[in-house]
């Protein structure tokens, strides 16, 4: 039974940035193939949601502190779906509250963060109004799932695993479960500066580029490329193979824009500074054999991949040879993140 009475909660909850890429779904946001990655720690999304009963429901929507009709349509079709398992949503009048410590549709998985602390924050609601129904973090990933794929990996701290493989059983396109190995201590404190090419919002939504993959010349291709390389990333993480790692995390990067530029219609979001950017990483690698690669996600903006006992090597470096290309001399150093937090008195 429900209790009529107005209630608040805030969550705090991290980006992730996907070794394995996500691209292209099937149903209801479920993923062609699997994924991985690892949350951020300073790349977050914090919401606050107030519910109020209303037989109506409804919702309002404020980023920092403004309305954004935009991200209305967005909301509303997540809630929607989400009703069916968290009732409050259609008895109750939400005032949905964001706001984050990163620039929104860029290509650095905003989505990720914002619909995780949404799920978050509607299943402690539930939760409170109905305390026999335990915050189940399986559930609250596939709850955040129906609003955007890759907010199924935030519900975690660390490295993890989002799309059903045989060969491991604990696997789900419904949910994510963190990597099924311990890993090396070497990936544990890894480093991700994302290097701010533009920081405009993207000309091709990530909805639509998944999209074009349902008649994608490559599609079955990149089906089995993307199967392949989770079993090998987790066998990467568990031995700490740097080698491995560099060589896949680059070709994923580069796949997933080679597959926007063959799509029909074809996209580019690269920007000539990105690619200037990777050249200086590959050629600072090649000639001073530290282990420094990249990713990107479906943007501009490159993610620059380091283990944390090469930080002050590469802090001059990066300084010096890749700041200037970066839009206002922009950098977001960040590392591997501890997760999801709830924030207590609101």
């Amino acid at each position: 039974m429900q209790h009529s009475i107005q209630s608040n909660t805030t969550w705090k909850t991290p980006s992730n940035i996907a070794i394995v890429k996500y691209w292209g779904k099937r149903d209801v946001q479920e993923p062609v193939n699997p994924s991985i990655s690892f949350s951020l720690s300073e790349a977050t999304t914090t919401t606050k949601v107030t519910a109020s009963p209303s037989e109506k429901g409804g919702f309002t929507f404020l980023f920092d502190g403004k309305e954004q009709g935009s991200f209305d349509k967005k909301i509303r079709k997540f809630l929607e779906l989400a009703q069916v398992r968290l009732p409050l949503i259609k008895d109750h009048f939400l005032k949905i509250e964001s706001s984050n410590t990163f620039p929104h549709s860029t290509g650095i998985a905003s989505s990720a963060s914002a619909m995780s602390a949404l799920a978050f924050c509607l299943a402690d609601l539930q939760h409170q109004i109905t305390p026999e129904n335990p915050l189940d973090i399986s559930e609250v990933s596939s709850v955040a799932r129906l609003g955007s794929g890759s907010a199924a990996r935030s519900v975690y701290g660390g490295w993890n695993l989002w799309g059903r493989l045989t060969e491991i059983p604990e696997s789900s396109d419904h949910y994510a479960v963190p990597v099924p190995v311990s890993v090396d201590p070497v990936f544990q404190k890894f480093h991700d500066d994302i290097l701010i090419v533009k920081s405009e919002k993207k000309p091709v939504s990530s909805s639509a580029g998944h999209a074009l993959m349902n008649h994608h010349p490559y599609r079955n291709g990149r089906i089995k490329q993307a199967h392949d390389n989770t079993l090998n990333l987790i066998k990467y993480l568990e031995t700490g193979n740097l080698e491995g790692f560099i060589e896949m995390a680059e070709s994923e990067a580069l796949s997933l824009h080679a597959l926007m530029m063959s799509s029909t219609p074809s996209y580019t979001l690269l920007q000539p500074n990105s690619l200037l950017l990777i050249e200086k990483i590959r050629e600072f690698r090649k000639t001073k054999d530290i282990p420094v690669s990249f990713t990107m996600d479906a943007g501009p903006n490159i993610h620059l991949l380091y283990p944390d006992e090469y930080q002050k090597e590469i802090s001059g470096w990066q300084e010096k040879e890749l700041q200037p290309l970066c839009e206002k001399s922009r950098i977001i150093r960040d590392n591997v993140g501890n997760g999801p937090q709830k924030i207590i008195n609101s």
